[in-house]
């Protein structure tokens, strides 16, 4: 199978997301009951209300609206990275159970990419010739093959992911992956994933993205000099 292209989509949400956050932020302090908070919150346009408790520090109310994202074309190694986010749920296609006999997709770092055509073409055959020891094994282990034969498979495997996030889990994993230390898939996904998100909850994530969108750099040496540059990028998204 050919090499596959990023491809993200926010299947579900919670329903008026900052509405509901709000409301959660308000019952905190206010003595009224929930049908005349509601009332308060549907009359009255929430966003002044919610900067001021996210200014203050108060983004517990945020785990109140999540996120649920279809992703594929990512590839394995990515997988080994969204993971170490805790504070999420993940469910991916498994290489135990589907069969890639027919081929798998790919993903080509763009440095090898950027290295010309015969590049590609040596990752292509060494894409393809894993392929083949696959479905070698495939063949030679019989009944149940594919938990074994899956050993041979490359970290540039394509892999389909549907994972959920709540907004306050969002806006520290924005922080750390729209960087541009972070590693160039996983920056990528980060920010397409913003790039929905703010369609829905653009209150929310006005300032989400890496630390030089608020402020200075939090990279201190390592910071990768662009500061300036990031933050224009991402207060235009």
């Amino acid at each position: 199978m050919p090499e596959t292209q990023l491809r993200v989509e926010l299947l579900a949400h919670t329903p008026d997301p900052e509405k509901t956050c709000a409301l959660a932020a308000r019952t905190c302090y206010s003595a009224l009951e929930y049908d005349e908070l509601k009332d308060l919150v549907n009359e009255k346009d929430q966003a002044a209300f919610l900067r001021r408790i996210m200014a203050s520090g108060h983004l517990s109310v945020l785990e109140h609206a999540s996120f649920t994202f279809g992703v594929s074309g990512v590839s394995r190694a990515l997988l080994a990275q969204i993971t170490r986010h805790r504070i999420a749920s993940f469910s991916v296609q498994s290489q135990r159970y589907v069969s890639l006999e027919k081929g798998f997709g790919y993903i080509i770092p763009p440095r090898i990419r950027d290295l010309g055509g015969d590049a590609v073409k040596e990752f292509e055959h060494q894409m393809a010739q894993m392929q083949a020891w696959y479905q070698g094994w495939q063949d030679r282990l019989g009944e149940n093959a594919n938990e074994d034969a899956r050993f041979v498979l490359p970290n540039a495997c394509e892999t389909h992911i549907t994972m959920t996030m709540n907004a306050r889990e969002l806006l520290h994993f924005f922080s750390l992956r729209c960087c541009n230390r972070a590693q160039w898939e996983i920056r990528t996904l980060a920010t397409e994933m913003l790039r929905e998100c703010k369609q829905v909850a653009p209150v929310i994530f006005e300032s989400a993205g890496p630390g030089c969108v608020r402020g200075a750099c939090p990279e201190g040496t390592k910071t990768c000099g662009k500061a300036a540059e990031v933050r224009a990028l991402y207060q235009k998204m």
